[in-house]
């Protein structure tokens, strides 16, 4: 991962060039992290003055936009920005990922990036539901780190050889789903150990939100059908538009500890 980013090759999507740019390696409380611009251009006309007259000129290459991050290999993390009208979030995964398989030549390789949920979002979010309808969550295997709620899920994930679960639960009468109070107690005690293993959906769900998959949860808020996706309580903090690489890695370190923490992470 660290070499894509470091040696990637730019990507064309319709008029746009994409790639990663400006990139610096350091470390952020002896955790090593890689910093990077992914970067949006194109090759343009801009008009110039050429004394008393204006002329049009070709621009290769003209920078249209770019969203810092920072990446963290011993979280398996990252720490991006995002520009309203140019590079949201979606198409910074999307593009991210584009860069990486190409740099491998897309020869047994994916990569994918999904969210880390906010638990106090999402658990705002899904008890204003007076019943649960419908969970459907896609997992993906983690590295390196894993949650110990979900671990009995990660185990039937590598003795499948499973690339990617996908699970979907549905009920009109409402699911019985524990997933509140785990993500409540987990936020009370890191330690926390449930007396019965989570059910599967429920650890799934926490696996999604501790940024492996992604999950969405439908039920009925005041007779209305309403649905809640862990990306809509993605964990974000404020920073500089054009951050310093150190002073980033360090603030995105920060909470990628505190996170991991707070959810007893392990590493594989």
């Amino acid at each position: 991962m660290m070499d894509a980013l470091v040696n990637s090759n730019f990507i064309s999507y319709g008029q746009f060039k994409w790639n990663i740019t400006d990139t610096a390696t350091g470390k952020a409380n002896n955790h090593d992290f890689i910093f990077g611009r992914l970067s949006k251009f194109r090759d343009d006309y801009v008009k110039l003055v050429d004394n008393k007259s204006t002329i049009e000129a070709e621009a290769q290459n003209l920078l249209i936009a770019s969203v810092p991050f920072v990446y963290f290999p011993d979280y398996s993390g990252i720490a991006h920005s995002h520009t309203w009208n140019n590079i949201d979030a979606s198409t910074f995964c999307e593009r991210f990922r584009n860069i990486v398989i190409n740099y491998f030549d897309g020869f047994f390789v994916d990569c994918q990036l999904d969210p880390i949920a906010d638990y106090r979002s999402f658990i705002k979010k899904v008890s204003t539901l007076d019943r649960v309808k419908e969970i459907e969550t896609k997992i993906f295997p983690p590295n390196p780190l894993f949650g110990r709620l979900w671990g009995k899920l990660l185990n039937y994930i590598e003795s499948r050889n499973a690339q990617q679960i996908n699970i979907k639960e549905k009920s009109e009468i409402g699911l019985n789903t524990e997933i509140i109070r785990l993500m409540r107690e987990i936020l009370k005690d890191k330690n926390f150990q449930p007396e019965n293993e989570p059910a599967i959906t429920d650890a799934a769900l926490l696996m999604a939100a501790d940024g492996y998959g992604t999950a969405t949860v439908e039920g009925i808020q005041d007779g209305e059908i309403t649905t809640i996706k862990t990306s809509d309580t993605q964990l974000s903090f404020l920073f500089d538009k054009d951050p310093s690489p150190q002073l980033l890695a360090e603030e995105a370190e920060k909470w990628l500890a505190r996170t991991s923490s707070e959810r007893d992470m392990e590493h594989k």
